[in-house]
């Protein structure tokens, strides 16, 4: 796997795109030069030809990420995967059409006279290309995943239900072109030190493994030391589950989790010139959405207004940075008396507290625009993790380990746990919002941020998780 934004991604979903990308340029390049003849040398350096060239590819690899084209959950639903390659094709189709009905000389190999160009039209030979080219590439890259000799060999050293996850794990995502050959859960009998040494060394010796991943549980022991030693002296890669358990499910577990590795993994680190910078972007952002947001405000005020009484903004009190308490705004989308009788409580499925005009401003997030006002004054960023109010801070801190850890950062409108997660109103989804938040918080970064904006936009565009 590979690091980027802080994130690890399979390389195998990276030579995935990088092939993608390398396909679309290719079709619209030869296309110019089929087009163009001798004059494709002037139309893509002096005609922009180049630029337009990216920006078409550019288009393509957005429809494909929106289409989660590259999600390695869906590589092996080839059916489904070929519906929507054919899908990504007819809507770059359609734009390419649109594009040059409203204006042709923004399209490569359109930027010549009438007169020194072809009849044949350089966007319907690169759409033709193209075609070929995806559905090719798409069947190549298949075979090839399918090879032994690109797969990295790999034994779990543990028998608990942290090495169990990891094992499966590693053998649902076989995008990251990893092999499980053995793990100590196939063990019989007794697990003691000298049966666990005896069956990886059997397996290292059969198998040929690259890597041991250590899941124990209890090392004191049962840990092979001295075997370990050995195969790490003789190049085989020796790591720990819980940076392998970060990097295939973008989270930190907090079972099992020790204060010690939190003081000596990489990460979890703010320096001052980070956190100025982002805090600059930030304010910078939110000022600029805050004059886009302007016109819309009054309809949706007007709205508000006449679809139920009460007023327009909605006050809540949340938790932020280093535990300071500040007041979260949001435009109102429940009933004025909706936790009259209750009391603080989480939105549930369908909530039936929630108006009308409530349900479609929390479908485009436009009540999250009063936010941007908070992030402006400081309390929050874009990008971190969710708020939550007093009352449930002071109860998820009892029941689950490491809680607290969340606000070392100021709170954000999106973060990690909301893009990678559904919504949550259960102390299960807090845990397992907490995770994502602390794999977050491990990597911040603006790279980091940056990423998990694009993936909100994608979200709120597809009318995704709204709640």
């Amino acid at each position: 796997m590979i690091r980027l934004f802080n994130v690890y991604y399979p390389i195998r979903t990276l030579i995935l795109l990088a092939g993608e990308a390398l396909v679309v340029c290719t079709s619209f390049y030869l296309a110019v030069r089929l087009q163009s003849g001798e004059d494709s040398e002037l139309v893509l350096s002096f005609e922009y030809g180049y630029y337009k060239i990216l920006a078409v590819t550019a288009f393509v690899l957005l429809l494909s990420h929106w289409l989660d084209l590259y999600d390695p959950a869906s590589f092996d639903v080839r059916g489904e995967q070929t519906f929507r390659l054919l899908l990504v094709l007819g809507l770059v189709s359609l734009a390419l059409a649109a594009t040059e009905w409203i204006n042709p000389h923004l399209l490569p190999g359109n930027g010549l006279s009438p007169r020194s160009r072809t009849s044949h039209d350089p966007a319907l030979i690169g759409l033709g290309i193209l075609t070929v080219g995806l559905l090719s590439w798409r069947t190549v890259y298949g075979w090839l995943v399918q090879q032994p000799y690109l797969r990295e060999k790999v034994y779990v050293l543990g028998t608990g239900d942290r090495a169990q996850r990891l094992v499966q794990g590693l053998r649902q995502g076989r995008q990251m072109g990893i092999e499980v050959v053995g793990w100590s859960g196939h063990l019989e009998g007794e697990v003691t030190r000298e049966t666990v040494a005896a069956h990886l060394m059997e397996q290292v010796a059969q198998t040929s493994v690259h890597r041991v991943i250590v899941a124990m549980q209890d090392r004191r022991d049962a840990m092979p030391m001295q075997e370990l030693l050995q195969l790490r002296l003789q190049g085989v890669h020796i790591e720990e589950a819980t940076s392998w358990l970060e990097k295939i499910t973008g989270r930190i577990e907090v079972e099992q989790l020790y204060p010690s590795w939190i003081i000596f993994a990489k990460g979890f680190r703010f320096s001052g010139t980070f956190r100025l910078v982002r805090r600059l972007l930030n304010f910078s952002v939110a000022f600029i959405g805050l004059l886009l947001a302007l016109p819309a405000i009054p309809f949706v005020i007007l709205a508000i207004k006449l679809d139920s009484p009460g007023p327009v903004l909605y006050r809540q009190k949340r938790v932020g940075r280093r535990g300071v308490h500040f007041y979260c705004y949001k435009f109102r989308t429940m009933r004025p008396d909706a936790e009259a009788d209750t009391g603080a409580t989480w939105a549930l499925d369908d909530d039936p507290r929630i108006t009308r005009v409530g349900k479609f401003l929390r479908w485009c997030r436009l009540d999250e625009i009063p936010q941007l006002w908070c992030v402006l004054k400081g309390d929050m960023q874009f990008v971190g993790p969710r708020p939550e109010r007093p009352e449930f801070v002071e109860w998820l801190s009892r029941e689950i380990p490491y809680y607290g850890v969340r606000h070392v950062v100021r709170p954000g409108i999106t973060g990690w746990a909301q893009v990678r997660y559904k919504y949550g109103n259960t102390l299960e989804d807090a845990k397992e919002k907490l995770q994502y938040d602390l794999f977050y918080i491990k990597n911040a970064s603006i790279g980091l941020d940056v990423l998990i904006m694009f993936q909100t936009i994608k979200i709120v565009v597809l009318g995704r998780g709204a709640q």
